[in-house]
């Protein structure tokens, strides 16, 4: 049992078919075209580029909004790996920031406190890349001020937030661009793929022109920067449309689970859900938080309950300032997110779980919990 298997069928089949029979393998095509727009639509920006990655759409996004050698760039701590590594590849520097407790979300207080002592600092801040964590919006009611104050642009990971809303507006539209991913774990999958999505259109034109290698609008080879061959395949893009037509009942589906497990851990001390209360959440994936002075027992203990019953659970992410990789960098820490990563572990959320793996899941458990009543 996994965490969140791919959710695909007869009609991503349909279109993969139709696809193929068009000739369009190449990345380029009618596909393509139709999921940027549909993208666009769904999350209410101008315009969107498909690209082979959400680490992609992040990098590209990166160099367009100026990032490189001698300049920072502010990512919260508690994140893939995805997010600080598209800030390398720029030549920029990573600057952490610690998270709310409340949600796992980068603390927009700790965010304002950072950007005052690096612009007073003179150091020239490129972005602010917040996440939307595990499918919930970062708070933007109070990110957005602070950037805007320090006039700094806002680059919105929404990677793993597709149908999540705050306050009815789309994850991905906050910032001056968002990107999300369709890794195979996804809301929605292209197999691997991903979309940055703005309003701003020149921004979009530039990283539309790197994601095909620089290349000059000539009959020949030209090129006058260098280039990244980053764009999505239509054969990929096809799988994506179909994808995004079932997207409102994959959102239900993975909402329903995660009322399940709130009724499960309803009640147990020290137990709570992380962002728990959102309604705008997508539910991507669903993480209890536990205290084990309060509850008795820690997240490890049910991880290897779990694990014996052949489910699937992991950890939190391990925050960035903890990886090697990133040992000595800057940032400005409380200890949230560490702690998260102690007592976080993400539960089976996937959509495309079965009712009978829905049970099997919850009476799992349930049994490690009557076992520790």
């Amino acid at each position: 049992m996994f965490l969140s298997a791919p959710d695909v069928g007869p009609l991503e089949e349909s279109y993969l078919i139709r696809a193929l029979r068009s000739g369009w393998v190449a990345p380029v095509g009618p596909e393509i075209d139709g999921f940027e727009q549909e993208i666009a639509e769904r999350v209410g920006t101008r315009g969107a580029v498909g690209l082979s990655s959400g680490t992609a759409g992040l990098h590209l996004a990166l160099l367009a909004l100026g990032a490189g050698p001698g300049t920072v760039v502010v990512v919260p701590t508690l994140t893939f790996a995805a997010t600080a590594n598209a800030v390398v590849y720029t030549g920029a520097e990573p600057v952490f920031v610690d998270c709310e407790p409340a949600t796992g979300n980068i603390d927009p207080d700790l965010l304002a406190a950072v950007l005052d002592d690096l612009t007073g600092a003179g150091r020239r801040v490129a972005a602010v890349v917040p996440v939307d964590l595990f499918g919930g919006c970062a708070d933007y009611s109070r990110i957005l001020p602070v950037c805007a104050s320090a006039g700094v642009p806002v680059l919105e990971d929404a990677a793993e937030a597709l149908g999540a809303t705050r306050h009815g507006r789309a994850a991905g539209s906050f910032g001056r661009a968002g990107v999300f991913s369709f890794n195979g774990n996804k809301i929605i999958t292209t197999s691997g793929g991903g979309m940055l999505v703005s309003d701003d259109l020149d921004l979009l034109d530039r990283c539309r022109y790197l994601s095909t290698q620089a290349r000059q609008p000539v009959a020949h080879y030209e090129h006058t920067d260098i280039g990244y061959n980053y764009r999505l395949s239509n054969l990929l893009a096809a799988v994506g449309r179909a994808q995004l037509r079932r997207l409102d009942g994959m959102l239900g589906r993975r909402r329903e689970l995660r009322e399940h497990y709130g009724k499960l851990f309803a009640g147990r001390p020290g137990v709570r859900l992380l962002g728990d209360g959102d309604p705008g959440a997508n539910c991507w994936l669903t993480v209890v938080t536990v205290d084990p002075a309060r509850a008795g027992w820690h997240a490890d203990d049910l991880a290897r309950h779990l694990a014996a019953e052949r489910i699937e659970s992991r950890p939190v992410w391990k925050p960035l300032h903890l990886q090697p990789v990133f040992a000595g960098r800057e940032g400005v820490l409380t200890g949230a997110a560490e702690r998260l990563y102690t007592d976080g572990l993400t539960l089976p959320s996937g959509s495309g779980m079965t009712d009978q793996q829905v049970s099997r899941v919850l009476d799992a458990t349930a049994r490690f919990l009557e076992a520790r009543a």
